[in-house]
């Protein structure tokens, strides 16, 4: 009976232990399962998407000078940092080392210019000869239309019933005039109502008497001087006009384009040989290489002077072909340095290449971003390390991209339940290089999401942070 119970608590006790083998290993293996995965917790945040790359500081414009003879320095008129105009001579060769071919062209340039100001003199003595010739013609037809009138008479019909009109009305104010006069003539001389009356007679007389001729004139024809000295003004507006078409005809063609052009040419040629004695800036802008001093023998090549427009910083940075169509103009840029520690400094594109440029393989597009507040600390032939922003959003669900999977041409995300980790399809929206946002799928903000899923491969999975909506 006692062996009895004890078989049978024995039983008991193998059985209980058996159970709490199972539990325990269960427990283990679903820890040891749990910790395995990679996890994060699905968070709401900020998306900037960017695309990055290393460019050079460069000024807006730049001119590096050197020297095209050789000779001694005489004289330097800017010194570095110091800010200089277009055109600014910098520094000036003593003409008495100058080589023999800069000094025989200074007096070239002298003959030179007369040569092309006698051309173009000529030009000017064309259009006054053309001008001369005109103005002839004119006269002739003058001339000629004034001979033609002699022909005639003087003046139309109303022009005469004028005439008559002013010959009665001065001829009335005469006899007026004797009228009043009758009162006063016996009056003495020296009387000065007589005097006055005698003044007025005289003056309506003259009067009558202008009036009269006119009307005479007009009603007769010219007489055979008039005739005579009309005929005279011709023939002198006739050789005139002959004498201005002759200059014309010996000037009209003119001095031959091309010879002007070849003048033109010599005199622009032998002013750069003249200005080889001096270094002049091409560009408005600040000094940041002065090298020149005076007594400095140089050669051919010697470079003495950088001019750079430090107005505006620009960067020039090559973004390969999978990237270039992100970027446009407009778009806003964060630059930093390595040589300016602890600044970000704020910038734009402001250039995209239309035309990339193979090299080793890779197509890259050269994009020029602007610095909008650049300081002294960044100098031009720095490297700069710049992202563009291509988009920026707020309070937005993150996934990071190595969460993101393919399977049968689908993007999946892995979420942990039950400790286990199952899989949700989802849509992807904007990109980083790290995170991207998710825009769809049966996922809200605390799920907790795989990073290492175990899964087959399903024809592969895209680039990290680069996906095809």
């Amino acid at each position: 009976m006692k062996t009895r119970k004890r078989i049978i608590i024995l039983a008991i006790v193998v059985v209980v232990a058996a159970v709490a083998f199972f539990v325990i290993r269960g427990m283990i293996n679903g820890q040891s399962a749990s910790s395995m995965w990679q996890t994060v917790t699905l968070e709401r945040g900020e998306l900037v998407a960017i695309v990055g790359a290393t460019g050079t500081v460069r000024s807006n414009q730049s001119a590096v000078l050197a020297w095209q003879t050789s000779g001694k320095v005489k004289s330097v008129s800017a010194e570095l940092d110091q800010q200089v105009s277009s055109g600014f001579i910098l520094a000036e060769l003593d003409q008495a080392s100058l080589p023999q071919s800069v000094i025989l062209a200074e007096a070239d340039l002298v003959a030179a210019r007369r040569n092309l100001e006698n051309l173009k003199t000529s030009e000017s003595a064309r259009a006054k000869a053309y001008q001369a010739m005109i103005q002839a013609q004119k006269a002739l037809e003058d001339a000629e239309e004034k001979r033609l009138s002699k022909d005639y008479a003087r003046s139309d019909n109303a022009t005469l019933d004028q005439a008559r009109a002013n010959f009665i009305l001065a001829d009335e104010s005469l006899k007026q005039a004797e009228d009043l006069f009758s009162f006063v003539a016996d009056l003495p001389e020296d009387d000065p109502r007589r005097a006055q009356g005698l003044l007025a007679l005289a003056a309506a007389r003259k009067n009558r008497d202008t009036a009269l001729a006119n009307l005479n004139y007009l009603l007769s024809k010219p007489d055979e001087q008039e005739i005579a000295e009309a005929d005279a003004l011709v023939d002198v507006a006739r050789a005139n006009l002959e004498d201005a078409q002759k200059e014309w005809e010996r000037v009209k063609n003119g001095t031959d384009p091309e010879d002007i052009a070849a003048a033109e040419a010599r005199v622009k040629a032998l002013e750069a040989t003249v200005n080889l004695s001096r270094l002049e800036s091409p560009i408005a802008g600040t000094v940041t290489l002065a090298n020149a001093k005076p007594g400095d023998q140089i050669s051919p090549g010697t470079v003495s002077f950088r001019v750079d427009d430090l107005s505006r910083l620009l960067v020039d940075m090559q973004i390969p072909e999978v990237d270039i169509n992100r970027v446009s103009v407009g778009l806003p840029a964060r630059i930093t340095f390595d040589a300016v520690q602890g600044k970000e400094y704020q910038g734009k594109v402001i250039e995209v290449a239309r035309v990339g440029t193979a090299g080793n393989g890779v197509v890259n597009f050269t994009v020029t971003i602007e610095l909008l507040d650049a300081d002294s600390d960044v100098k031009p032939g720095m490297t700069s390390a710049v992202n563009i922003v291509t988009n920026q959003l707020e309070n937005v669900l993150l996934v990071p991209n190595r969460a993101v999977r393919f399977i049968e041409g689908k993007r999946v995300i892995y979420v942990l339940k039950n400790n286990t980790p199952t899989p949700v399809n989802v849509q992807i929206g904007a990109t980083s290089e790290t995170v991207s946002e998710l825009v769809g799928g049966d996922l809200k903000e605390g799920d907790v999401i795989v990073l290492n899923p175990v899964i087959q491969p399903q024809g592969g999975g895209g680039p990290p942070g680069r996906f095809d909506n």
